[in-house]
């Protein structure tokens, strides 16, 4: 398959695999590779199913692309390799707290991707609503294998790419599946119904992409079953939006508040109370403490896996 291929010079110190990390929808994505120093992503652009394949060495990024959409993909290659965003003014508000600065120096190579593809991320998102980190990886991969196609340049034989990677569902396919069609794959009514009334007007939610993150955020949520989080979910990838914050989020405001004021418990409200001296930089912040792998003392049992079938 004849493929293209682009080269980007990355800065000093730039950490590839925190940057990239947060483009995979857990460990068995089907749409997405990641190994040591190389990403494999397939998506469903514009001009046509793509796939991109970033390999980092020696302070460059290669994007190889493969598909209709590989032109697509290599000319917005620099926003998912996090190379068009700029932490600069982040770091005069990072030393303002002890915790933050040592964060911010402990990983300055850290950038915020961006792959302003809007319907990929609330699929993703939507099915993280309300269930488990494990429940929603699952059924993410689930829907895919059920309703994505193989990638250009991943079938065997034909292609470099790794065999078994799969697009994304396309929104034509989502809007006119019944709901039912969703039941077995682990998602219930509720999620596939916003599935389903989001697939039907992608094209729309795609353009939010030229909008400035807030305003974006504000016409995702105008649609029903996207509130809050799930605005700020699919920002913060989608758009790469330095300022988005989770508010409703089960894990983070107490993993802020553990990190930022060694509170063992969070609220939504105490949250954004430690992160207003970093505004227009929450979201670095916020990352910064997942990365670091800050975990609030557990007080309760994990939550019990749950089971669709007797719905």
């Amino acid at each position: 398959m004849t493929a293209a291929q682009r080269a980007l010079a990355a800065p000093a110190r730039y950490d590839f695999g925190r940057t990239v990390a947060v483009l995979r929808t857990g460990r068995h994505d089907p749409t997405t590779r990641l190994g040591r120093g190389e990403l494999w992503k397939a998506s469903r652009t514009p001009d046509g199913p793509g796939t991109v394949h970033l390999s980092y060495r020696q302070e460059v990024v290669t994007a190889t692309g493969y598909g209709p959409g590989a032109g697509w993909l290599l000319e917005r290659a620099d926003a998912l390799a996090g190379l068009r965003d700029d932490p600069t003014g982040f770091l005069p508000l990072a030393r303002q707290h002890p915790v933050v600065a040592v964060l911010a120096d402990g990983m300055p190579g850290l950038r915020l991707a961006r792959t302003e593809r809007v319907f990929d991320e609330l699929v993703r998102v939507v099915l993280a609503q309300k269930v488990t980190t494990v429940e929603a990886t699952r059924s993410y991969a689930a829907l895919v294998r059920r309703f994505g196609e193989p990638a250009p340049g991943s079938a065997p034989g034909l292609g470099p790419g790794p065999v078994g990677l799969l697009l994304p569902p396309a929104a034509e396919t989502i809007a006119t599946a019944p709901y039912w069609a969703f039941h077995p794959l682990g998602i219930e009514q509720r999620r596939a119904d916003t599935l389903r009334r989001l697939a039907v007007v992608a094209d729309r939610l795609e353009r939010t992409v030229h909008e400035p993150p807030e305003r974006a955020r504000t016409l995702l949520m105008t649609r029903p079953g996207v509130g809050p989080w799930t605005a700020a979910e699919v920002a913060a990838v989608a758009y790469g939006d330095p300022d988005a914050v989770s508010v409703g989020d089960y894990h983070v405001p107490h993993q802020v508040a553990y990190a930022l004021a060694g509170e063992h418990r969070g609220t939504d409200q105490r949250m954004l109370e430690l992160l207003a001296p970093f505004g227009g930089h929450r979201a670095r912040v916020i990352r910064l403490v997942v990365h670091a792998g800050v975990q609030e003392p557990r007080r309760a049992p994990r939550a019990p896996l749950r089971s669709f079938a007797r719905f």
